[in-house]
């Protein structure tokens, strides 16, 4: 029986060294990860697919949680239903999944439970992002890289545009593109 660990970060700027460390205490030889979100699809994550694809019967896969497997609920579900029929075992570090010491039935039936939590938790984060956004465009927070111009530049695209010259001719002539001179008039328009 090989043991094989499986990690997760959802960015480039978070560590996956927390989860290696854990999966290698936990008994796990072959480690491997991704850097995507959990809303990602499979095909989307290389090292776990190679993963999966060399796991054999009888061999363990061990995840810090459930959702560092699948956040989508149908994903997590058939995931798992997929590794219980070729004969893998699940553990999770939390301490949540243990298939090698539960029957198959209780197996699914916590992982419908797991994969719904993790799905509505996701829901949440989603909409606790969206509230905070909102909250902050009403005190005033501008959302976006900075603008890379300065108003007296917006002002010379725009008069060269009424004066009726062509987009390439007032990109050319600012070093601009066409689409940031685009921008620039339609903003100047909004204001």
């Amino acid at each position: 029986m090989t043991i094989y660990g499986v990690w997760r970060c959802s960015t480039d700027n978070q560590d996956q060294e927390r989860q290696v460390i854990a999966l290698k205490k936990a008994g796990a030889t072959k480690i491997y990860g991704d850097f995507i979100t959990g809303k990602s699809n499979f095909q989307s994550r290389p090292e776990l697919t190679k993963c999966l694809k060399e796991m054999e019967s009888g061999d363990c896969l061990i995840l810090s949680e459930l959702s560092r497997l699948h956040r989508n609920f149908l994903g997590m579900v058939n995931e798992v239903s997929n590794l219980l029929e070729r004969g893998i075992h699940i553990k999770t570090l939390d301490g949540r999944l243990d298939t090698t010491s539960m029957p198959k039935e209780i197996t699914m039936l916590l992982v419908s439970i797991l994969g719904y939590a993790a799905s509505q938790e996701h829901s949440q984060i989603i909409s606790r992002c969206s509230e905070g956004r909102a909250v902050a465009r009403m005190r005033g927070v501008k959302f976006g890289a900075k603008r890379k111009y300065t108003k007296e530049q917006a002002k010379f695209v725009c008069e060269m545009r009424e004066e009726g010259r062509s987009w390439n001719n007032i990109a050319k002539s600012m070093n601009f593109t066409v689409a940031k001179c685009r921008r620039i008039v339609e903003l100047q328009e909004v204001a």
